[in-house]
């Protein structure tokens, strides 16, 4: 009894994986200030690697003001007296 299609009956190469992979690794680049794609630029890897990427910075555009630590109003007043502002 026979599960599925094999990579070649699908139309898959070698290079073809699963592209949430690189989806996730984008992320996380994202995250940790990794700037740099690892993939060909002209490869659909490269593309999901950038869509996984675009996705993290725009998560953390909509996190706004919101997402940072709020801070006292007396913080900022000892910075400005700190430098004579």
């Amino acid at each position: 009894m026979r599960l599925g299609l094999t990579r070649k009956e699908r139309g898959l190469g070698k290079h073809d994986a699963p592209l949430k992979i690189q989806f996730q690794k984008g992320y996380e680049c994202f995250k940790y200030g990794k700037l740099r794609n690892p993939y060909g630029s002209d490869t659909m890897l490269y593309r999901e690697w950038e869509r996984g990427f675009n996705t993290a910075y725009y998560d953390n555009l909509h996190r706004g003001k919101d997402g940072l630590r709020k801070r006292s109003k007396s913080f900022y007043e000892k910075k400005v007296r700190k430098h004579g502002l």
